[in-house]
């Protein structure tokens, strides 16, 4: 069979063509490159976070919260205690409490109380208990956000093995570098007979002082299984504001 030029031509275009595609099929696709997320730096977020948690105790001034705990035992619905707690505070670091109300199962208000006792316990040594580099190492887990504000979540480590310094993590408003949110386990056990706690403590701004606001907790009782703690401040009073008032 003989064939124009033309027609040869064409053939072996349609070959060209033809090869062309098969090796285009059997060559390796190149993996699709993703947009690296760069970790902010985490010393610049903590020299915010000490720098604004110096001025929060620049602000701060004697106040006093009411916060009203309900214990609840295992899975129950109920609660098997309530508690009112006053928490009063004078700057720069003195925290003392007063039990005003408990109804329920004397247990519950004990739990309270040894949690109190860990709130409200003196640092010693002269240190402080600030969320800082001198008290804790931290390592950056991520960035969220909570609502539409982004959030860096910071895995934190206490230096000291004390009553009031607690492992776990930490919320931090990348805006105004103020503490939201801590969540953890406390370095040193608050009572021989609370086998293992997980607290978590949320702040929020209040007569013009970031304070906390809510306390909750998930307890281990040796030989009396499992409590949970929902503790909010109903009440805050600025003890210096109503001093001069009288």
């Amino acid at each position: 069979m003989h064939l124009s030029g033309s027609a040869i031509k064409q053939r072996g275009l349609i070959v060209f063509l033809l090869l062309a595609t098969a090796t285009s099929f059997s060559q390796p696709q190149s993996p699709r490159v993703e947009p690296r997320t760069v970790s902010p730096d985490l010393n610049l977020i903590l020299q915010s976070v000490e720098r604004v948690e110096q001025l929060n105790l620049a602000r701060s001034r004697p106040y006093e919260v009411t916060r009203q705990y309900k214990v609840f035992r295992a899975d129950d619905k109920q609660p098997t205690a309530d508690v009112t707690a006053q928490i009063s505070f004078t700057p720069p670091a003195t925290k003392t409490f007063q039990i005003m109300y408990a109804s329920g199962n004397p247990r519950g208000a004990r739990i309270v109380r040894d949690v109190l006792e860990q709130e409200t316990a003196p640092a010693s040594g002269g240190h402080n208990r600030d969320i800082s580099r001198m008290n804790y190492d931290f390592v950056f887990l991520r960035q969220e956000n909570f609502g539409l504000v982004p959030e860096y979540v910071l895995h934190i480590v206490p230096k000291l093995k004390e009553k009031g310094f607690i492992l776990g993590h930490v919320w931090v408003d990348a805006k105004t570098f103020r503490i939201r949110r801590i969540e953890g386990v406390p370095a040193r056990s608050p009572s021989i007979w609370i086998k293992d706690i997980h607290i978590t403590v949320q702040f929020a701004e209040v007569n013009g002082m970031w304070i906390p606001v809510s306390f909750d907790a998930i307890a281990t009782v040796r030989l009396l299984g499992r409590y949970t703690l929902a503790g909010l401040d109903v009440g805050a009073r600025n003890l210096a504001s109503s001093a001069s008032s009288r």
